[in-house]
């Protein structure tokens, strides 16, 4: 099975508002490709999208991952298959405690991948070590399993949440959207080192993001620019920093010329 993620002519809306315009992107397995924009392009509605959001309308287009057509899943059985979506802003769950959670989706996973039914539950010691060590990467003291999901959690605890989830569950692409939203820079140094440690081949990284900073610790092979709902213009590491330099203005402003 093929770890590409191949998005053609994608086409969505929210409502009466056509949002993706056809988009087409190919994130090859194993690489990490940054895709930026300016507010509005589309670029999280892409995420949503892939990791199997219901709250949008796709109108046109397909997007396969390992064979499929995941626009025919639904959203756990798109997690199941190897993709996993960080969010921009994660949800709180009270009630639910990140171990729990934590340990319901790994044997979730577990269940899917055929493990023998009677023990499909990953074993409570083999858990605890994996999510101590977890934590120890991304500089969580040991009472943070015990809090409830996201509540009350600053903006790099629950980006720090995801990369940890990233960990345990070990997809084969990670859609990361704009990961690096609302970090200091120690809470970004940190959760770059966490995607730094599971990209390579194992695990394709698909980095949504406004802003070079994020890419100053996390390495692109790869970078597309999306506007007005559609991929504009790909290339190396190197068209990052143009765009860090010179903002979006000179591409629309070419976009527009050439058109």
């Amino acid at each position: 099975m093929s770890n590409d993620l191949v998005i053609k002519d994608l086409q969505a809306n929210i409502g009466d508002k056509e949002i993706l315009k056809g988009v087409n992107l190919t994130v090859r397995g194993g690489t990490i490709h940054a895709v930026m924009g300016p507010n509005g392009s589309g670029k999280s509605t892409l995420a949503h999208i892939i990791a199997g959001h219901p709250g949008y309308e796709i109108t046109g287009g397909e997007i396969w991952y390992r064979d499929q057509n995941i626009l025919e899943l639904e959203a756990d059985e798109r997690s199941k298959l190897g993709l996993f979506l960080a969010f921009q802003y994660p949800v709180a769950v009270p009630g639910v405690s990140v171990a729990n959670f934590l340990r319901a989706a790994i044997n979730a996973h577990r269940a899917e991948e055929g493990v023998d039914p009677k023990k499909t539950a990953i074993p409570v010691a083999e858990f605890r070590k994996q999510l101590r060590e977890g934590m120890k990467n991304l500089e969580m003291d040991d009472g943070f399993a015990r809090r409830y999901l996201n509540e009350g959690f600053s903006g790099g605890e629950k980006k720090r949440l995801e990369i940890l989830q990233m960990t345990l569950l070990k997809p084969t692409m990670a859609v990361m959207d704009e990961t690096d939203s609302g970090l200091d820079i120690d809470a970004l140094r940190i959760v770059a080192e966490g995607v730094n440690r599971l990209s390579g081949p194992e695990m394709g990284a698909l980095v949504i993001t406004h802003y070079q900073r994020l890419l100053n610790y996390i390495k692109p092979q790869f970078v597309s620019v999306m506007m007005d709902g559609r991929v504009v213009r790909e290339g190396g590491p190197e068209l990052a920093l143009e765009l860090e330099e010179k903002g979006y203005d000179w591409l629309r402003a070419e976009l527009t010329g050439a058109a």
